[in-house]
């Protein structure tokens, strides 16, 4: 039997037990991303066996009890139901993968100061993985990834360590997560997917795969495509913001209001430019960029997506800006003043702190010289009575769009305050709200009530 033949074989048998649901599915990193995966594998009646360096989740996720806190909706049911039957039990023991016919890795992939990836995590997990890994076996890494990795750092490493050859003694994959905190579920069950594998055959049992838990249309393609096409995707994303937030920082320049302007432009077909805000934040976007970037050469001059990472990564020093100049509108300079921020968490109903644009502002705001507070109804450790925390405020800052702060009340707050000053980064509040509490107030985009 030739090489291509034993492929095929392989992966034949390989398909044929994922379309019967008798593969045994392991996943390697329960966090948010790996968790919902496990999940709704286990909903299609794998068993699914999942992996994680930490005692506490996987104590949690035994219990049935989802370790994610914020708004997930269906998360915390669906975890409490595959545990409750036996499809989905966790483990901070690799040897109980050792009888997993399909692996996908879920591990932090983040950059370093100098913009560069780091690996430590996905090649500890790789080197750890490859001492257990059945022979054909499916890897699959979800993780994002800058463009070359599979061929560069995941083949070679498990190649070195199982003492066996890709595409003969097991199989290659990357498939690049596109859950988001607030939507996990449902991002994993209905947003398309990229299969890339390292042979179109592993590609095509790919998608088969995915197609026992996502609603979306799957692409097969090779691994450097899907490494390519996530980190572009953020990329891109990551320049419409860059150009949103310029844009209401001239239109604070000249006296316009962002607002209006962004309607007015969305008007026009084909046109829909983003909202501006306080930053950028969360494992991806602030990070994926630069993954993108390093996947390129010397020979390849980047431009657009180091601006645009200057642009949001500068954001919440424009806030704190912002909080200068209102404190010192109302009579009372930032050195000493009591500055509550409201909203740690970088997107609204998540506890998810990672890159969060509040921590940068903190830290400029400290640095200033104020007294810093913090609130934020799904972060543990800021958690409590808003009001409570306003009390003899002499600013808040809204750097969050949690539904909590929407409930709450201008005049309520601002009787509780020492000096009345709202810097509001994520729209929130209404202007002519503001204005009747009788507030000094800054927004992204625009300056000043009127």
């Amino acid at each position: 039997m030739s090489l291509a033949e034993s492929e095929r074989t392989t992966l034949t048998q390989l398909r044929e037990r994922i379309e019967t649901g008798e593969a045994v599915i392991g996943v390697l990193g329960l966090g948010y991303v790996g968790l919902p995966v496990a999940c709704t594998f286990a909903e299609a009646e794998f068993e699914v066996v999942g992996l994680d360096l930490k005692p506490d989740r996987i104590e949690l996720i035994n219990a049935g009890r989802s370790p994610i806190e914020g708004n997930e909706p269906g998360l915390a049911d669906l975890l409490a139901d595959v545990v409750a039957t036996g499809r989905l039990r966790a483990t901070t023991d690799y040897a109980a993968l050792r009888g997993a016919d399909v692996v996908t890795i879920n591990v932090e992939t983040p950059v370093d100061a100098d913009h560069k990836p780091r690996y430590e995590a996905l090649r500890a997990a790789c080197r750890a993985l490859g001492q257990v890994l059945k022979e054909g076996a499916l890897v699959i890494v979800e993780s994002t990834i800058s463009p070359g990795t599979m061929d560069r750092v995941v083949g070679p490493l498990l190649e070195e360590v199982t003492g066996r050859k890709v595409n003969e003694g097991f199989f290659l994959g990357h498939c690049p997560e596109r859950v988001m905190p607030g939507k996990l579920l449902a991002n994993l069950r209905n947003v398309s997917r990229v299969c890339g594998g390292s042979t179109p055959e592993t590609a095509e049992t790919m998608v088969a795969l995915y197609h026992r838990i996502v609603r979306a249309e799957l692409d097969p393609a090779d691994c450097v495509t899907a490494e390519l096409v996530k980190t572009a995707e953020n990329a891109y994303r990551d320049v419409q913001i860059a150009f949103a937030n310029e844009v209401a920082l001239i239109c604070e320049d000249v006296g316009a209001d962002v607002w209006k302007v962004r309607e007015l432009v969305n008007k026009s077909p084909g046109r829909q430019m983003h909202k501006p805000g306080a930053g950028v934040g969360g494992h991806c976007i602030p990070k994926d960029p630069w993954l993108l970037a390093a996947g390129a050469s010397e020979r390849t001059p980047l431009r657009i997506i180091p601006a645009a990472r200057a642009v949001n990564d500068g954001m919440p020093l424009h806030v704190a800006d912002l909080v200068v100049e209102a404190l010192r509108e109302a009579g009372r300079e930032i050195a000493g003043a009591r500055v509550l921020v409201l909203g740690y968490a970088y997107l609204e109903n998540s506890d998810d702190t990672r890159n969060s644009p509040s921590e940068a502002l903190v830290a400029r705001l400290c640095e200033l010289g104020a007294e810093v507070a913090i609130h934020d109804p799904f972060v543990r450790d800021h958690q409590g009575s808003a009001l409570a925390r306003a009390q003899k405020s002499d600013a808040l800052v809204v750097m969050t769009a949690h539904s909590h702060y929407q409930l709450l009340t201008l005049v309520d707050l601002v009787e509780l305050m020492r000096t009345r000053v709202l810097v509001d980064g994520r729209r929130v509040f209404e202007l002519a709200d503001a204005k009747s509490a009788g507030l000094v107030f800054r927004t992204v985009g625009r300056t000043k009530v009127e």
